[in-house]
């Protein structure tokens, strides 16, 4: 059996002992991903904010209890993330509503421009008419910017079904904004 070099290691050990320093620098680098992951997943950036804390107050719960070399905790967090998000999914599929809820403008900064504004708007919209393991494929790999067989590896599918669910997803992303030029499909205007 191959160890697990895990490169937040030391921080989860520090975390876990109580230091106060150490929580803030899990903080830090942790939330800013585990939030654009919600965010992406949810389509709903109080929601999103929600599971991130929610994700975060778990790490600081199981910090001590930490046992290196089963998994990367990187990975770990972002399994709790995902789970969080997937039970958000279906209280919202289980509660039917005559209207729709009011939604923030989701899309890049007025600065950026109207155009990349109405690109961004419906790069989120076509990623939310994903069905939700294609959407939890494409989020993990190209906006989290995980490696094939890391995400493949949180999600608990091989790297074949992996390609299969980003190669479907793309194929439906592509279809759904044919018309937008080539490079716009982050959906942030970049």
């Amino acid at each position: 059996m191959v160890a697990i070099v895990d490169p937040d290691e030391d921080l989860v050990r520090r975390v876990g002992q109580g230091d106060p320093a150490a929580a803030q620098t899990l903080v830090s680098r942790k939330l800013p991903r585990i939030l654009s992951l919600a965010q992406r997943m949810l389509g709903d950036a109080v929601e999103a904010e929600d599971v991130a804390q929610e994700t975060m107050l778990k790490a600081w719960r199981q910090a001590p209890k930490w046992t290196p070399g089963k998994a990367r905790f990187d990975t770990w967090l972002h399994r709790v993330a995902l789970n969080l998000c997937y039970d958000r999914l279906r209280r919202r599929r289980e509660i039917p509503t005559d209207m729709p809820p009011d939604r923030p403008d989701e899309g890049p900064a007025p600065d950026r421009g109207l155009l990349a504004a109405e690109t961004g708007v419906r790069v989120t919209a076509a990623l939310k008419r994903l069905p939700d393991r294609q959407r939890e494929a494409i989020v993990l790999c190209h906006y989290q910017e995980l490696s094939n067989i890391d995400a493949a590896a949180l999600m608990e599918i091989s790297v074949e079904a992996l390609e299969s669910l980003l190669s479907r997803g793309r194929r439906a992303l592509r279809l759904a904004l044919s018309d937008i030029g080539p490079g716009s499909i982050r959906g942030d205007g970049r």
